[in-house]
């Protein structure tokens, strides 16, 4: 579902789905910009910023040997949390990391785009391809690009049965 701008959030954060193939339609690069900028409006502890991304092009795309090709997205970006001091700070980091790919999933939507969130930049092979540096985080390799198709949302387990009341 395409959204506009009439859309509460919460029916975008309800139609949003990871998507698997996308289109040859290219993204353009100041659409891209806008959706990483209001990302980066994700909560930060410290305001620290702890993101970094990675434009993926052909070659190291390839090298990646990704079983779909990432859904055949136009583009591919990888994003990184960076470093942190202790081991707390790194929770911290990966938990601002991880708002910063939701917001810029959402953002995606919004503008009838879509994104395929891989987790397999992680594995120590594909953190070499990349040459992240040690004492980061492969958060996820992003694929961005128009759906060519939206699957349908799966049941969730009712919110209820995860709550904990606690005195």
């Amino acid at each position: 579902m395409s959204m506009t701008n009439t859309t509460s959030i919460i029916e975008a954060i309800r139609t949003r789905r990871t998507i698997k193939s996308f289109k040859p339609d290219p993204i353009r690069e100041a659409d891209l910009i806008a959706w990483l900028e209001a990302a980066s409006f994700a909560p930060n502890h410290r305001m620290n910023e702890p993101w970094e991304i990675l434009l993926i092009g052909p070659e190291t795309r390839a090298k990646l040997n990704h079983k779909t090709n990432f859904g055949n997205a136009p583009v591919l970006l990888a994003v990184l949390s960076k470093p942190a001091a202790t081991p707390f700070e790194r929770d911290e980091n990966v938990m601002a990391v991880s708002c910063f790919v939701q917001n810029f999933l959402l953002g995606a939507h919004e503008a009838g785009a879509g994104v395929y969130w891989a987790s397999l930049g992680a594995l120590p092979h594909n953190r070499a391809l990349l040459s992240v540096q040690e004492g980061y985080d492969v958060i996820g390799i992003l694929g961005v690009g128009y759906p060519a198709e939206e699957p349908v949302a799966r049941p969730r387990t009712p919110i209820a049965s995860k709550m904990t009341h606690l005195p």
